[in-house]
């Protein structure tokens, strides 16, 4: 448990005594593809770090829910509520078989105890408000073909060159729920990106021809998604 622990980046800086005591009450939990970790309203106790798979934060009821988040490994969720004793606001769903550590909230000790350990924790919450608010504004101002474009770009990452592979990290879909799109406006942005010359698409395999001029197609105003 403490290996898997000193691998998140969270706690990569916590010395040996640090880690036992945040391993002593953690535990692993095994995710079958949708089961619900937890839903919106539950009581919080814990927070949590995604070792394998994938697990997506929705709001809504299963027909209309909206996607906020797709959490990958070795990235944490869960943190803010555990502070302020709320109940979850979202809910948290395996989207595919996924392996997840429950970290309890005793571990906010650390907090008094390691000024270091506040800031990566108060780092990683930051991040998050800020990923939100980019996506508000992204809906409020951006196009579609920007929204895509700026996922697609953020899969890609800053070492973009041409002929760039990424891979959709999920269905169809669901990456439209967490564009706001419809998933019919995402595959014809797709369609209409190939027809420019601008990807390839091979399936869940995404190559993009040229991410300069792919960037210049999304317009000065896009930006990427996470």
């Amino acid at each position: 448990m403490r290996d898997v622990l000193g691998r998140l980046p969270l706690f990569s800086r916590l010395d040996p005594d640090q880690l036992d005591q945040v391993a002593a009450g953690c535990r692993l939990v095994r995710l079958r593809r949708g089961e619900v970790l937890f839903h919106a309203g539950d009581p919080s106790a814990a927070f949590y770090a995604v070792v394998a798979g994938q697990v997506k934060l929705t709001l809504g009821t299963e027909g209309a829910e909206k996607i906020l988040e797709l959490i990958r490994p070795g990235e944490t969720f869960g943190e803010a509520v555990v502070f302020v004793g709320q109940p979850y606001p979202v809910t948290a769903t395996a989207l595919v078989a996924s392996q997840v550590l429950r970290i309890p909230d005793k571990v906010t000790d650390l907090v008094d105890q390691d000024p270091t350990f506040a800031r990566r924790m108060l780092a990683g919450m930051a991040v998050r408000l800020h990923t939100m608010v980019k996506d508000v504004a992204a809906v409020t101002l951006w196009s579609g073909r920007q929204r895509v474009v700026g996922f697609l770009l953020g899969l890609a990452g800053d070492d973009a060159g041409p002929a760039t592979v990424v891979r959709l990290p999920a269905t169809k879909a669901v990456l439209a729920s967490r564009l706001s799109l419809t998933p019919e406006t995402f595959s014809r942005t797709l369609r209409e990106l190939s027809d420019a010359g601008l990807v390839e698409v091979h399936g869940s395999q995404i190559v993009l021809l040229d991410p300069s001029a792919l960037t210049d197609a999304a317009g000065p105003d896009h930006t990427t998604w996470h």
